[in-house]
């Protein structure tokens, strides 16, 4: 698939069974739910689907049943990313192999690298494949922030560095890369709480663990911005925000797996160590998905 990545792009969960395995049915299952909900494009094995807690054959099982199941309905994002550059080469010819139409690439998230380190590790990964790469800037895990200029260097010098996805937080930065650098890379935002405000300002698109959750929800604001109905994005994300809050306001990758049991898709528990929602958080967000199953988009807003 060669089409332009763009608008809500879900980080997939990754469901796993009772002992722990990867539950490739249930995979399969919420592949086809996020695609029914309009998205633009799944992302397997990114931080929301656990990939530091994964067997690189887990990665690369993932990454095949995705692409299998996606059928070419949308285009699949596959975050290779390692300790190693030589892990993530291999990672990234697998992907590229299997049919993944971008892949996503975090940097090393134990001990940070230089600034000329990490750039070094990005371009000999991305130059390791021909198709299009996204940046993943996570600087609160690996300890280096991809700056707007960085990311243009990047971009210019390495041919198939096409996109990134911005998760330091920062909207500043954000519509810096958007405004200033939308000639040599497409900016999706990566933290969910500001996909109202980045849709605004012209960002391509945003890649969001929250989407396995409300994904019809989230690309109806998109849509809507896209649309020039600002009105009506507003209104849209009003009705979510809190939910979104909430689920950022928690450990995120164990919020997401509880909020999809409260909309009667669960997919397991996060993967040991990371433990299960603790009971407040989880009566907060039962409140909260409650509240928007039971006051489902009017009419009105769907138009």
């Amino acid at each position: 698939m060669s089409t332009q990545l763009s608008g809500v792009v879900s980080a997939l969960a990754t469901p796993f069974t009772p002992d722990g395995r990867l539950d490739e049915a249930r995979l399969r299952q919420l592949v086809d739910r996020n695609i029914d909900g309009g998205v633009g494009g799944v992302v397997a094995g990114g931080s929301t689907g656990e990939f530091a807690s994964m067997t690189g054959d887990e990665r690369r099982l993932l990454v095949e049943t995705v692409v299998d199941q996606t059928a070419g309905r949308v285009p699949v994002v596959a975050q290779t990313g390692a300790m190693s550059a030589v892990e993530a080469i291999e990672l990234s010819k697998h992907a590229q192999r299997a049919g993944a139409d971008v892949l996503m690439v975090v940097a090393p998230y134990y001990e940070a690298l230089t600034v000329p380190e990490t750039l070094a590790y990005l371009r000999r990964v991305a130059d390791s494949v021909q198709v299009p790469v996204m940046l993943y800037n996570l600087p609160m895990a690996t300890g280096v922030n991809l700056t707007p200029s960085l990311v243009r260097q990047l971009a210019t010098e390495v041919d198939n560095i096409a996109y990134i996805k911005d998760t330091s937080g920062d909207m500043s930065q954000a519509a810096q890369l958007i405004h200033h650098h939308g000639d040599v890379i497409s900016t999706f935002v990566g933290w969910d709480s500001l996909c109202l405000a980045a849709f605004v300002e012209g960002a391509a698109g945003a890649v969001a663990g929250t989407a396995n959750v409300i994904p019809a929800e989230l690309v109806s604001v998109y849509t809507s911005v896209r649309s020039g109905d600002l009105a009506g994005a507003r209104a849209r994300w009003d009705r979510i925000y809190p939910l979104i809050d909430a689920l950022l306001s928690a450990p995120f990758i164990a919020a997401v797996k509880a909020a999809l049991r409260e909309f009667g898709f669960p997919v397991g528990t996060p993967r040991e160590p990371v433990h299960d929602v603790d009971p407040a958080t989880l009566a907060a967000i039962s409140t909260l998905a409650k509240s928007l199953r039971e006051a489902p988009v009017s009419e009105e807003m769907t138009r």
